[in-house]
Order: structure tokens, then sequence, then C-alpha cells
């Protein structure tokens, strides 16, 4: 009677937590080398016990009897999230046939040797399984902000860091170029040094601007990147020729988070936004930047515009969709609308009852969300 390997399945359910953030360094040659040799064997009992082995290597390393598990971070090293690995194994070990057996390893040996970007970001789409952090849904649902490194929500109006850290890893490569007309306290170039991309931000109150220095100084530049500061008015300022006495030719990627006209009043300066005297003179001035910075942001790449709605003498201000229309008359597509929630702001913070009160004698909804336009600009 032909004996057989009973095989215990590792069952991998994408609901459960198991490994979602743990992050494994595999020596890469050794990992090729294990996986070359699993592709020539023709019995599937015979992979799956290996596999098995596998797995329990990657939950107790020192058990590690391939030495695949680089326990040092030196070398020629690849990473997996824990959770993408094994739920690549699994697939394995579901297979009933020996091609589809092989066919899977020779995936997961694709996934570790090439590595397939697109031209604006550094994704390794050989491995998109391992970007569990990164949000590809259109509402983005964040219960906190992030208030690692040089980051801290004490200036009025800055928006939460994951939404440039989003925006960078996704449309921007290493080394490129971003800039941010509105930068307020800094928080879109700590972002930059952090994910080692170049930075320019323009303030315009020199107040705020040594703020942003200051903060922005706090983050470890870890990748050696340039982040540079200028105090100005960004409805104004003629970026190409600032961008030339830099020495920077253009920019991969722009992101700009405006006062939200005047729910926040930022400066006394008439040429601060949130002093507009009418909807009018807001989204004239915002046109004004769009103009201003559309001839220094390289073809094919994105900008994203952050911005919410407004109330005002019982009525709602769609001063979202205002100004997404005010870029869409400056030649950009528009590429996706999200949807951010956010829970308490400054200007409402310890006033949750009050405004649940106001609305419901009102007879609106108090606002919960906010708007992140991304535009593509094409060749004319």
């Amino acid at each position: 009677m032909k004996n057989e390997i009973k095989l215990n399945l590792f069952e991998f359910n994408e609901n459960d937590n198991l490994g979602k953030n743990d992050i494994l360094n595999f020596n890469k040659e050794t990992l090729i080398k294990v996986l070359d040799d699993l592709e020539q064997i023709n019995n599937i009992d015979r992979i799956k016990k290996e596999f098995l082995d596998i797995i329990q290597i990657i939950n107790n390393p020192k058990d590690d009897k391939y030495d695949i598990i680089n326990k040092t971070n030196e070398g020629n090293i690849i990473t997996y999230n824990k959770s993408t690995i094994l739920e690549e194994i699994n697939t394995i070990l579901k297979s009933q046939t020996i091609e589809r057996i092989h066919y899977y390893i020779k995936r997961l040996k694709k996934s570790s040797l090439e590595v397939k970007t697109n031209k604006i970001n550094d994704l390794n789409l050989n491995q998109w399984k391992t970007y569990d952090n990164i949000i590809t849904d259109s509402l983005w649902i964040l219960d906190k902000r992030d208030n690692s490194g040089a980051h801290n929500g004490g200036y009025w109006g800055n928006f939460i860091p994951q939404i440039p850290n989003q925006f960078l890893q996704r449309y921007t490569k290493k080394n490129e170029w971003v800039l941010d007309p509105f930068l307020g306290s800094g928080t879109t170039l700590i972002e930059c040094k952090r994910l080692g991309r170049n930075g320019i931000g323009i303030e315009l109150q020199p107040e705020v601007v040594e703020l942003a220095k200051t903060n922005i100084s706090l983050e470890t530049n870890s990748f050696n990147v340039r982040t540079e500061i200028i105090n100005a008015d960004s409805t104004k300022l003629n970026f190409k020729d600032e961008l030339k006495k830099l020495n920077i030719p253009s920019v991969q990627f722009l992101i700009l988070h405006p006062p939200y006209w005047d729910i926040i009043k930022f400066s006394d300066n008439p040429n601060d936004l949130s002093n507009a005297s009418s909807i009018d003179n807001f989204l004239d001035l915002l046109g004004k930047v769009v103009d201003n910075t559309y001839n220094i942001l390289d073809y094919n790449r994105y900008m994203a515009l952050v911005i919410g709605d407004k109330y005002s003498k019982g009525e709602w201000i769609p001063l979202g969709f205002y100004c997404m229309q005010e870029v869409l008359k400056r030649g950009y597509i528009l590429k996706s609308i999200i949807v951010k929630n956010f829970e308490e702001t400054k200007g409402k913070m310890n006033q949750k009852e009050l405004w649940r009160y106001r609305a419901l004698s009102g007879g609106f909804y108090v606002f919960k969300h906010e708007y992140m336009f991304l535009f593509k600009k094409l060749k004319k």
C-alpha cells in the first residue's frame, strides 16, 4: 500500500492579523536556490512537506535549516510582509496538481528576482501584495493622525501626514522633486525627508516659515535629500525663476492644501486665501496658484488638491467641487476623487454635542469629510 504523507495545511485568512505588519528579510540567493530545488521536484506530497517546513521557519526563524532568513539586514536581501509570503505558500499548499504548484513556485521566484516598476513610483508590481499599507480605495478612513518623528498637530490647518505619505509613495520616485505651495508647518517636507524625496515649500507668513524650518529639521535626513523653503506669495511667485535659482529644472508632483476659504483666518495679509472677500475672489486666488505652478510640473505627472467644503448662513458651500472645476479649466484631467474622514478639528474641539444640537435644530449634517482631488497633467 502506498505510503501517503498527511499534511496539516496552514490556513491563511486575509481577515486574520497574523503577521499583517511583520516584515521578513530573506537571503535572496538562498531563497531562490531553495525555490529552484523545489521546482525540480515532481512529487506533490514531498513539495508540500518542504513548504510546511518553510512555514515553520518563517514562524520560528531559529529553526532555519535552509538559512533563508536574513537576521543581520546585511547582504543581498529581499523583503516580504510575513502575511504575504504565508499567503503565497498557502496557495501552493492548496494546489491539486504538480503543474499548478510549479506555476506558483515560478510566480514566487519572479516576485523575488524581477523588479517591475512604472514611470511614476518605485513600487515593485511583482510584489504588489506586499503593499498592504498603501490605500487604493477612494474612501479613506483614518483613525488618528501620525505623530511620529517630527510630526505634530500643533499648527491649525495642517493636514495629517498620512495624506502626503500615501501620495508620495504612489506618484513619486526617490530623489524626485515635490512642491507644496501652501507649506504651513512643514508636513509635506517632513514626509519628503522620510521617504527620500526632495521637497520645496512656499509659505506666505514669515513666522510660519520659521516654524516649518524647525519642524523639518527634527526629521532625520536618512536619504540625504534637499528641502527648500521659500517665504513668498504663491499667487504672485514666478516659480520657474525660483526653481532656476535653486538649479531645479522641474518638479514631479504638486500637492496643494490651501485654506478652506475663511474657516480659519491664518493671517491679516490680504493675499492670504483665508482673507478672500468672496467665493469668487477665493477661487481666483487659487486659480493663480494653479497657473503659476502648471509650467514647472512635468507632463504626465500628478497634482493633488486637498480641500473641504464649508457651511455659511444656513447653506452648504461645495467649496471642494468649485476648486476642482478651477483646476480642470487649466488643462488637467481628473483621475480620482477621494473622500477622507475626520473625527474632530481644532475649530470644533470638545464641541461634539454642541454641533450635534446645531445640526438637529438647523436641519443640516455635521462635516465629517474632506476631499482629495487627484489630477494628471497631459501634453496638449
